[in-house]
């Protein structure tokens, strides 16, 4: 039980230390946000979980290929806030729009006979 109040806090500190970075630098909290430190906390935890590279080999081809869909939110967020649509309405419309390219990108995959 230690270890996963471990791998939570260490996870939530990251994120809350990242979010007060950011209020003093937009720059070194973009810098900080943008390292893939999810993708990273959760191969270093799946292979401190099950010692299986193989595992974690299939966790980093499946993240590089929804990486690209992604990048809707951060295309879509801004746009939809310069237009003065209200900050949790531009929010919750980006990640429709993300979850759209995220099926999109899945489907296109699939057809290409690539299985994430």
């Amino acid at each position: 039980m230690l270890y996963y109040v471990t791998k939570v806090a260490v996870t939530a500190l990251l994120v809350v230390l990242i979010s007060e970075v950011a209020k003093r630098s937009t720059f070194l909290g973009a810098v900080l946000a943008s390292v893939p430190l999810t993708s990273v906390l959760a191969m270093l935890w799946l292979y401190l979980d099950t010692g299986d590279a193989a595992k974690v080999s299939a966790l980093a081809g499946s993240v590089f290929w929804l990486v690209l869909p992604s990048l809707a939110l951060f295309v879509a967020l801004p746009l939809l806030l310069a237009k003065g649509v209200n900050f949790y309405a531009g929010l919750v419309v980006s990640i429709a729009i993300t979850a759209l390219c995220y099926w999109l990108m899945v489907t296109l995959l699939r057809l290409y006979g690539i299985d994430l």
